[in-house]
Parts: structure tokens; C-alpha cells; sequence
């Protein structure tokens, strides 16, 4: 069993092409045992996002704090806030924006834990 919090698990800047002042955590991970899911948290600095990206798997998504958009893959900006779920299935073309440029957009993933 593992209890931990964000303030115990490191920070990393996403280096990938695209990102913009996006940052992820691993609070649960392979490393820790998990038999088939990882989570990792995602905070997007005011105005920043993820790539404009596709995998192979399947990922779940909560929202925990802010708003912003998830741009699908015909382009459209999909509204997201504090409370909100979203799946996201494998070889779906996505990208979440953070809307504000005051608050950060802080969001849940799990994804199958060989993708971590």
C-alpha cells in the first residue's frame, strides 16, 4: 500500500515538441507495484498546453482545479473545469489548453501503467 502527496512527488517540465509550460507528476507508478494503471497529474501554467498528440492507448482524465479546453481531432475546443471527466481513446488526436492566465490548470491521468 502507498499513501503519498503532490508536494512529495517531483515536478518535471514536459520537454515534448508542442508543450508549453506544462509540467507532470507521477504520484503512482509502476515502479510502486500497480497492476495496471499509473497515475500521473498534469499542471499547465496560464495560457500553456500539452502537445497536439495521439497514442496508442486509452487515457482518464479529472479535472482538479481551473478551466481550460481539450481541442479534439477535427479542431474543435471542448470547454473544461474543476469537476470535469474526460476519456480520451486510443489514436484520438488531442490537446489540452489552459484557458486563463491567471490560474493553473491542474488534471488527474491514468493511463495503462506501460505507458507511464
Amino acid at each position: 500500500m502507498k499513501v503519498t502527496g503532490l508536494d512529495k512527488v517531483p515536478k518535471v517540465r514536459m520537454n515534448m515538441d508542442g508543450a508549453k509550460d506544462a509540467f507532470k507528476q507521477i504520484p503512482i507508478s509502476s515502479a510502486d507495484g500497480t497492476p495496471s494503471f499509473s497515475v500521473r497529474v498534469f499542471t499547465i501554467e496560464p495560457e500553456g498546453h500539452t502537445p497536439y498528440h495521439t497514442h496508442p492507448f486509452e487515457h482518464l482524465n479529472y479535472v482538479i482545479q481551473g478551466h481550460g479546453a481539450l481541442v479534439t481531432e477535427d479542431g474543435t475546443e471542448r470547454p473544461v473545469q474543476q469537476g470535469d471527466f474526460v476519456l480520451v481513446l486510443p489514436g484520438e488526436k488531442h490537446q489540452y489548453k489552459n484557458m486563463a492566465s491567471d490560474q493553473q490548470l491542474v488534471m488527474i491521468c491514468a493511463v495503462p501503467k506501460e505507458y507511464e
